[in-house]
């Protein structure tokens, strides 16, 4: 038989489509020829595969090969075709038989010896073959992060030699299982290292009881970024599911969280160089950005108003959408992005703006400048925005320990499982309808909203934020119906985008 098909797998954003790798062999001058859009790195497997095969002992034919990417009109890129590609070539010469590789699908790049060399991407495709039917044959160093997806069987061979004699013979390899994750919660810095800061510390609580973004405004060394970092530790851990799609996105840019980390929520903390292309996601070859890595757990950004005014505006809509959509000439990718936002800044660019003992060097025009960096509708968006203040040394150097991650969370666990029971999902998602089902204010409750939204001129955007904050303080205080108390602390809540921007 001089045809042959084997099956792999593209990386086309989170998705893995099918590809069926076919191999013709005919008479004519020797020649080896790809066609199926492939790009300089696939066109370059000729040599690679050439050199794989005979360093492994097989013979390369010396006729015409035609190796044909179907589908045609997808891109195929990077050097996962490799293995696939010395297989159709090594069954449609009958070195390896056919019955052997029909219901396996193989991804892996070849060295010239014919080591099997580990790619980007693995687990998203092996997740795809899962729902296939297939098993899947990968690298040895790929193997325990392609077992996560439960495909059966899932294989990792060292050198081509070794899985064609595998194919050809059987029980040369041992299919693989994924171990068992570990919670590093104790990894996590913890709450307990705050001194004072009471204030903070309870808006950092009301954040992630629901979700909600929170921005950290103050003079340097206050703690604001310290706090922050807190954050996960008081986060229930991931979910099977949800540790499953923060692993896929970090596979495909080549890291693994299939460690110690697997259940800790993700959190990234991007230098405020980093470009919107860094922030987002894309590329050439697009791949996930800070905000699709920080996916179920929590993007920090420290120093906010340094970064660039189009970097921050591109958060808009993710922030929205819990996705973003990169648009190429060839395709359209879709990277997952729901995270919380957790942000930290001065009050102006000496950083000493309200300080009680070190004068402040700007002027108002400087600070108010400053403020403008963040537009209406970024910072609208943060449910949480509150002042760290400078702490007494007193405070700072008590002996006396506060509360610990543990204890903390222990009650946002409690106040999202109640917004689970209730709703289905937690406060930061609720729609207009859903809010209003929830938030059902008394009559008097709610005219004195109405008067706070004219005196603090809420965006619709605001008091539905406001609106979620406070079902959220109702839950971690266990209670069914919003109070007065849980109304005004929202509010205040809302402190900086009250101050005027110039």
């Amino acid at each position: 038989m001089s045809l042959s098909t084997i099956f792999t797998r593209a990386q086309l954003g989170i998705s893995a489509p099918l590809v069926r790798v076919e191999t013709h062999i005919s008479n004519g001058l020797p020649a080896l020829n790809i066609v199926g859009l492939p790009e300089t790195a696939v066109r370059e497997s000729r040599e690679r595969v050439r050199s794989a095969i005979l360093n492994s002992g097989y013979e390369f034919p010396t006729r015409r090969v035609t190796i044909n990417l179907a589908p045609a009109d997808l891109p195929k890129q990077g050097g996962r075709y490799d293995l696939a590609i010395a297989l159709g070539i090594l069954v449609a010469t009958q070195q390896v038989p056919a019955a052997a590789v029909e219901t396996l699908e193989f991804i892996a790049e070849l060295g010239l010896s014919g080591e099997l060399r580990p790619v980007r991407g693995v687990l998203p495709s092996a997740m795809a073959v899962v729902e296939a039917g297939h098993g899947l044959v990968v690298a040895h160093a790929d193997a325990e992060e392609a077992a996560w997806s439960h495909a059966a069987p899932v294989f990792g061979a060292q050198h081509l030699l070794q899985l064609c004699r595998h194919l050809c013979e059987g029980n040369i390899l041992a299919p693989c299982s994924p171990t068992a994750p570990k919670f590093g919660a104790a990894e996590c810095p913890d709450l307990s290292d705050v001194q004072g800061q009471l204030l903070p510390r309870r808006a950092l609580e009301v954040a992630a009881a629901g979700q909600h973004n929170l921005l950290f405004h103050g003079p340097p060394g206050t703690g604001k970024s310290m706090l922050a970092q807190r954050l996960p530790g008081i986060l229930p851990p991931l979910q099977s599911g949800e540790a499953l799609e923060v692993a896929c996105l970090y596979s495909l840019v080549g890291a693994s969280r299939l460690t110690k980390d697997f259940l800790v929520r993700p959190f990234r903390s991007p230098h405020h160089s980093a470009s919107s292309t860094a922030l987002v996601g894309g590329g050439s070859l697009p791949l996930p950005g800070e905000i699709s890595l920080a996916h179920h757990g929590v993007l920090f950004m420290d120093e906010l108003p340094e970064f660039g005014r189009q970097v921050l505006e591109v958060l808009r809509e993710p922030l929205e959408s819990g996705e973003i959509n990169i648009a190429r000439a060839q395709a359209s990718l879709r990277f997952p992005a729901r995270f919380q936002l957790v942000a930290a800044m001065n009050p102006c660019p000496c950083g000493y703006r309200g300080h009680p003992v070190i004068p402040c060097q700007c002027s108002p025009h400087q600070a108010a400048n400053y403020l403008k960096k963040l537009s209406g509708p970024l910072l609208d968006r943060f449910d949480l925005q509150v002042e760290v203040g400078v702490q007494p040394g007193a405070v700072i150097l008590q002996q006396q320990p506060s509360e610990s991650s543990a204890m903390v969370c222990a009650r946002v666990n409690s106040a999202r499982q109640r917004q689970l029971e209730r709703q289905g999902m937690l406060n930061r998602s609720l729609g207009p309808k859903a809010l209003a089902a929830v938030c059902r204010l008394p009559a008097e409750l709610q005219k004195v909203l109405e008067c706070h939204m004219e005196k603090l001129a809420l965006s619709a955007r605001g008091v539905h934020r406001v609106l979620r904050v406070a079902r959220t303080l109702a839950d971690l205080d266990d209670v069914e119906d919003i109070a007065d108390g849980h109304i005004m602390e929202a509010l205040a809540y809302r402190g900086l985008s009250r101050q005027p921007t110039g």
